[in-house]
């Protein structure tokens, strides 16, 4: 007796540590149920009923008139039709006039052989030619004007010959210096080499009795002669 629970608590855990198989038959059924195509029926035509009250004909809702007009019901072209019908087409033969131009006042017929010759002769043309010949004036060269002698100082020289650039001081100055003076004196000259120019006549750059170079770098009201020293160089 013991033994046959023991064998049948063996049988029951070898079942259930067995894989489950799947049944046959139901796997058979679904594939088939899956290949298979659904139908359904074609839905039933609806057929039209006109509306409440009905519309109203054409011929009461657009007078006859405007559609004649538009080219309704006429057999006309309507449209495009319509427009390309109404344009004459353009051969291109010696028999075809020659299309009128707008008149324009503000174009010139001189290109055009046949308005010319219409309102010119030889006689007019020579006549005309003779008065633009009598009108003309000759300019003949003259003499470029002497450069005076003296033009005061050269500051295109004085740039290329000065010891050191722009901000860096090398002349000693007076405490006395402003800034109001400075911006005043300089006010009076109409470009810094003016300036410049008035600077060294009055003895800069050792002197400044104007007040024209604060920080005595030897540059009057912010002159620079780096262009020239550039233009040396060939940059």
């Amino acid at each position: 007796m013991i033994r046959s629970f023991a064998l049948f608590g063996v049988a029951a855990t070898l079942a259930a540590c067995a894989p489950q198989v799947p049944d046959s038959g139901r796997v058979a059924a679904q594939a088939q149920a899956q290949s298979q195509t659904s139908t359904f029926d074609a839905p039933a035509q609806v057929a039209a009923t006109p509306l409440s009250g009905g519309l109203a004909s054409p011929a009461t809702a657009v007078n006859p008139t405007e559609l004649a007009a538009l080219g309704i019901g006429s057999g006309a072209p309507v449209g495009l039709a319509q427009a390309q019908a109404q344009q004459v087409p353009l051969e291109a033969s010696p028999t075809n006039p020659q299309p009128a131009l707008a008149s324009n006042p503000g174009l010139s017929d001189e290109q055009s052989f046949t308005a010319v010759s219409s309102r010119e002769t030889i006689e007019s043309d020579a006549q005309r030619r003779a008065q633009q010949i009598a009108q003309r004036q000759v300019v003949m060269p003259r003499a470029l004007p002497e450069r005076p002698s003296d033009t005061g100082p050269n500051i295109v020289e004085y740039a290329l010959s000065a010891p050191n650039r722009k901000g860096q001081e090398w002349y000693s100055r007076s405490i006395f210096a402003s800034k109001g003076k400075f911006q005043r004196n300089c006010a009076t000259y109409n470009s810094p080499d003016a300036a410049q120019r008035d600077f060294l006549a009055r003895g800069g750059p050792d002197k400044d009795p104007r007040g024209l170079d604060p920080d005595g770098d030897g540059f009057a009201c912010g002159w620079d002669p780096a262009p020239f020293l550039l233009a040396e160089a060939g940059n």
